[in-house]
């Protein structure tokens, strides 16, 4: 049975990422799956923080997974090692002594280091290991941060590639820029949940979405840097007779004041996971608007892979680049003009309903896993 120490970016709990998707579904394994740390200051910005500060005195075993995963959350650190690389060597050897007390409390000795984290460049010569996988899934740099020196950043990024056996990317930017610097790469988009987000019987409208009139152009998960809103707010202004539909939170730093004071505008608000899928099978057509920016060009963006699996029709940007492969069964337009336009081709039946659900089925997160299992084999991890 592999052995696998997984430091990941996003905690367990409670919104899933590709991470636990992954982790999750993978076999023939034990897991000790490690939440970000938070820093000793956060709590000054976020009250919820300070019960993280020690959360990671308890572990949380997760009954759902294929293989044995135990959740540990990280000790806290001390904060801007995102601007000094000695802050971030100092934390690491922190975190490395966590990870290793855990690892022996497991039976652990020579385990896969599944890094997801670019600080975990200064990490793994600190902890035993037989191989590195390194499973890049954004263009760290990319987001910005009065707390981050994005070349630091990158420079930790590529460190992290160099000591890597095995790297995986979710995009084809992120393939281009890192290739350099790997021994191995592989390209491995994000997934979906298919089972979840695929239903052959109608779902049941929210509650706050059955006053809003149709026809419902939908947005769900986070409103990031790479969003275009300008794009829904330019539709929203040319069709007012259309409802858009957010069931979306904006993420900090993003401006989203163009939506405000839109009447055919509704800003739903963050749901849970579980009921996301009744909120994308509410829409009439999906909405997947990116910038044409490098940070685009760096994203998988889960929620177009959900939005296929409803075979709801989809309007989209070219950006993120993945998209593209799709052209043939929804619909892509580059300017505002063209965005109203496909808008309205998108409310058309298009017949292509069921060819966006077989698409979607070939991108499940089971089959994902599948094809890196068959990569770890044949790399002899």
């Amino acid at each position: 049975m592999r052995q696998i120490v997984c430091i990941s970016t996003s905690n367990y709990y409670p919104l899933p990422t590709s991470k636990q998707h992954i982790m999750s579904r993978l076999s023939d394994a034990e897991i000790l799956y490690f939440d970000p740390p938070i820093t000793h200051i956060a709590r000054f910005k976020d009250k919820s923080a300070k019960e993280r500060l020690k959360a990671y005195k308890t572990s949380t075993k997760v009954p759902e997974a294929k293989s044995p995963l135990t959740v540990y959350a990280m000790p806290p650190v001390l904060p801007f090692f995102n601007k000094w690389r000695w802050v971030n060597r100092r934390n690491q050897k922190k975190l490395a002594k966590f990870v290793k007390q855990k690892m022996r409390q497991h039976g652990f000795e020579n385990p896969i280091l599944w890094v997801y984290n670019y600080t975990a460049a200064d990490l793994i010569q600190h902890i035993p290991h037989s191989a590195v996988i390194y499973h890049c899934v954004d263009r760290h740099s990319g987001y910005p941060s009065k707390l981050m020196n994005p070349v630091l950043v990158d420079d930790m990024d590529a460190d992290l590639c160099k000591q890597a056996d095995l790297v995986l990317v979710t995009a084809a930017g992120l393939r281009t820029r890192l290739a350099p610097l790997c021994r191995d790469l592989r390209l491995m988009p994000n997934g979906v949940d298919f089972d979840r987000f695929h239903s052959t019987e109608p779902l049941p409208v929210p509650d706050d979405m059955a006053a809003i009139p149709r026809p419902i152009f939908g947005f769900s998960g986070a409103i990031q840097e790479w969003i275009d809103i300008g794009l829904i707010a330019h539709t929203a202004k040319a069709r007012p007779d259309w409802s858009f539909a957010f069931a979306s939170w904006t993420l900090p730093g993003v401006d989203d004041s163009v939506l405000k004071g839109l009447p055919n505008i509704h800003m739903l608000g963050r749901k849970p996971f579980a009921d996301v899928p009744q909120y994308v099978n509410a829409f009439d057509v999906c909405l997947h608007p990116g910038h044409d920016n490098e940070l685009s060009r760096d994203v998988s963006p889960l929620k177009f892979y959900e939005y296929l699996a409803t075979g709801k029709p989809i309007v989209s940007t070219p950006q993120p680049q993945q998209v593209q492969q799709y052209a043939d069964i929804i619909h892509i337009a580059i300017t505002p003009d063209e965005f109203v336009t496909a808008c309205e081709n998108a409310l058309q039946d298009d017949g292509k309903a069921e060819l966006r659900v077989d698409a979607a089925r070939q991108c499940s997160w089971a089959s994902r896993v599948a094809m890196i299992e068959d990569i770890l084999t044949a790399s002899g991890l």
